[in-house]
């Protein structure tokens, strides 16, 4: 009857005691989080609970388990898995602790610069996510070396290990130049202010928001739902757009190809008029002029500002096509069209040399204004 009962106390009392103090810390970190809204510290914190039931589970199990006089034939092989899961389930709990106090430390950041200093931010969003992805390397490469040394046929090699260790690691730094070179990319990029995660850039001629950034690689969010995946190595090493550098304004720019006979001034007014009507407009400037001129055509441009990228094409877009809605119309001559009429010669000689008439037509093509394809002068 003891060696019935002395399992299930063992075991089963390791279970109901994790399952009380995990239930206790989960409820005292909600109330905390119920009291202190301005954290969100408390909150974060209970997304550890897992992993911290599974190190008291494994670490009561490791401590009693001699204790329960069960499968003694294979007591070394149960107590190493235990401390295995006890080394695991530790790394987990401390990389969501260092998870919850970074994001802790960065939203009281974030919330005191977000109105006053955007890109600020945004930088060290860049940096508290790679950060937070080189920790997570480190705990779990430490994690993976001490699960290792529990074994000691490890412990063993453990000299020879450090004796070749140079050779290795030139060996390892050849054949991995590739992904190291990207993982100092990485670095340089997340502390030399280069891209920033929320940056509005143009890459490869695809204009996208940058929506993630690891130690090897770099995704931008296109504007029409694509990601692309670049290595971090390309913006360190080629160049790129990024419009979101400095302040966020932009100004934009809006061609249109118009009859010689346009109206500039009303033009004028009229993106005058758009642009107070437009919510994407800053306000702080526009202008229109004749930039540049065809045998057929005139160009007009037209600049006006926003407060950022997505703005400014929506001010782009809406001036465009209100203004040649009202071309159209209001003022169809202005709009372009194929000249089929004959060319005006000068008043007193044409090309060919025969003297003109007063009106401006030469004699000469008076004289066949009848019947072109005759071939024979007028009677």
């Amino acid at each position: 009857m003891e060696n019935l009962l002395r399992p299930l106390i063992v075991v089963g009392g390791s279970v109901v005691l994790t399952l009380v103090i995990g239930w206790a810390t989960d409820f005292l970190l909600r109330k905390a989080d119920e009291r202190h809204h301005e954290t969100p510290l408390w909150g974060l914190l209970r997304r550890g609970r897992i992993p911290y039931m599974i190190v008291l589970l494994a670490a009561l199990l490791r401590g009693s388990y001699d204790q329960a006089d069960l499968l003694q034939s294979r007591a070394d092989g149960v107590g190493r898995t235990l401390t295995l899961v006890l080394i695991g389930s530790a790394a987990w709990l401390v990389i969501r602790i260092a998870a919850a106090i970074v994001e802790t430390s960065y939203s009281r950041y974030a919330n005191a610069r977000a109105h006053r200093d955007p890109a600020r931010v945004r930088r060290v969003r860049t940096q508290v996510t790679l950060i937070m992805r080189v920790v997570s390397a480190i705990v779990g490469v430490v994690a993976a070396a001490t699960m290792l040394l529990t074994f000691p046929a490890f412990k063993a090699a453990g000299a020879s290990l450090l004796a070749s260790a140079g050779i290795l690691g030139i060996v390892a730094g050849v054949a991995a130049q590739s992904t190291l070179s990207n993982m100092f990319a990485g670095f340089q990029i997340a502390f030399g202010d280069m891209v920033r995660i929320g940056d509005t850039v143009v890459v490869d001629g695809e204009w996208g928001t940058v929506e993630e950034i690891t130690l090897t690689f770099l995704t931008v969010h296109t504007w029409d739902e694509r990601r692309i995946t670049m290595p971090v190595s390309y913006f360190t090493s080629k160049p790129f757009e990024n419009w979101s550098r400095g302040t966020p304004q932009m100004t934009g720019i809006v061609f249109w190809h118009v009859d010689h006979s346009a109206p500039v001034e009303a033009m004028r007014d009229k993106l005058r008029d758009i642009l107070r009507e437009c919510p994407a407009w800053d306000g702080r400037a526009y202008n229109l002029s004749v930039t540049d001129t065809t045998p057929s055509t005139m160009q007009v441009r037209a600049l006006v500002t926003a407060k950022d990228a997505d703005d400014i094409w929506t001010v782009r877009v809406t001036v465009r096509e209100q203004m040649m809605g009202w071309l159209a119309d209001e003022h169809p001559y202005a709009l372009p069209r194929v000249n089929t009429a004959d060319a005006i010669l000068p008043p007193s000689y044409n090309g060919n040399g025969h003297r003109s008439s007063p009106d401006g037509v030469p004699a000469q093509q008076r004289r066949y204004h009848g019947n072109h394809n005759s071939g024979r002068p007028e009677r």
